[in-house]
């Protein structure tokens, strides 16, 4: 009797356990699919300096054009490098960087950074300086229509600025996106080509390296709004944060006590890595030297412009037995890349490509 008591009242609970299941799915905040890495923004004193650079380098072409701001195409696109005028008395910097998502629409995306307690900036409190990014502020999301003054649509082309909890601006568009006009800014005319062939080929973005106030509040915010597992660990607290289903990774550092009497850092884009293929360190800094990029002059302290450097990433923090190279270098204001191979995903081995 008591095996049918108990038969019955399973069967009786199965609906409600459904229900229940229903109010859990509805209760979630919805979340938001990145695709990849589509972009980043240079803020710099001299854009015209930095784009010989870049150019002489790499061999950008010229993808497209907002106003002043200059979209280098990185690889064979629609992936790019940006390069803007820094805003009066404020520091060359890596502005922001963009992520493609699926199902691009702006209501859509509002709603759902609503859900994540972020609420729209007041237009009038955020500005087109430096190339775009929003001064919004942390929590913040802002929408640019830019138009055809900037390379836009003529009913402008949407533009989704978001400030994460530290107030580092992540850009939100179509997979498509080229930086050009239509709807979702993929409308590009044929690529102006670079005046040189450039030196080094790379082939798309690999990674971000933030330093955040609280690494842990960022990767939070960026797994509950996007969704995003663990591409690799850094350490046993340092996860990648995986961008798309290839290789990218988001990384954030920093937070906790600040050492000794030090001021806490201020969150930042710390560097930006390109991949390339058939990486070797060796060849890579025979050709930066070649281009007048000179050896770092000491292991630490700041790094001045024009400068490179090879670290070597061990077992304890992800890497080889033997290390794993990663190799940075400084551009004319000292804003830090890293160049990697096109399988690099964060992890172990020579490459960084055992995830």
């Amino acid at each position: 009797m008591s095996s049918q008591m108990t038969r019955r009242s399973l069967l009786l609970s199965l609906p409600a356990l459904a229900i229940a299941r229903r109010a859990l799915a509805q209760a979630a905040p919805s979340q938001l699919r990145i695709r990849a890495f589509n972009h980043f923004t240079l803020s710099v004193p001299d854009p015209k300096r930095t784009i010989e650079f870049y150019q002489g380098l790499f061999g950008m072409p010229i993808q497209a054009r907002q106003g002043a701001t200059t979209a280098l195409r990185i690889g064979a696109g629609p992936q790019f490098l940006a390069v803007s005028q820094a805003a009066a008395n404020t520091p060359p910097a890596i502005n922001h960087f963009c992520v493609t998502v699926e199902n691009f629409n702006v209501d859509r995306i509002l709603s759902v950074l609503a859900e994540h307690g972020v609420t729209k900036a007041d237009a009038a409190g955020a500005s087109n300086a430096g190339g775009g990014g929003s001064n919004a502020g942390p929590m913040k999301v802002r929408v640019r229509m830019r138009g055809p003054e900037a390379g836009g649509a003529k009913d402008g082309t949407p533009e989704v600025y978001v400030g994460d909890p530290d107030g580092i601006v992540c850009q939100l568009q179509d997979p498509k996106y080229c930086g050009g006009a239509g709807a979702l800014g993929d409308v590009c005319a044929a690529p102006e080509p670079s005046p040189s062939k450039g030196l080094l080929a790379v082939r798309d973005l690999s990674h971000f390296t933030v330093f955040s106030t609280d690494a842990a509040r960022s990767n939070k915010f960026y797994q509950d709004v996007f969704g995003v597992g663990i591409r690799s660990y850094q350490g046993p607290t340092a996860p990648t944060l995986a961008i798309g289903p290839t290789v990218q990774f988001l990384m954030f550092t920093g937070g906790g006590a600040p050492r000794g009497n030090a001021a806490p850092r201020p969150a930042s884009i710390n560097h930006v890595c390109l991949n390339m293929n058939a990486f070797n360190p060796d060849q890579v800094i025979k050709t930066l030297e070649s281009y007048g990029i000179k050896p770092r002059e000491s292991a630490q302290g700041p790094v001045g412009p024009l400068r490179h450097y090879i670290s070597m990433r061990m077992e304890n923090r992800g890497g080889d037995k033997d290390g794993t190279p990663e190799l940075y270098f400084t551009d004319p204001d000292g804003l830090l890349i890293q160049i990697q191979d096109t399988k690099y995903c964060g992890g172990a081995g020579f490459l960084g490509d055992k995830c």
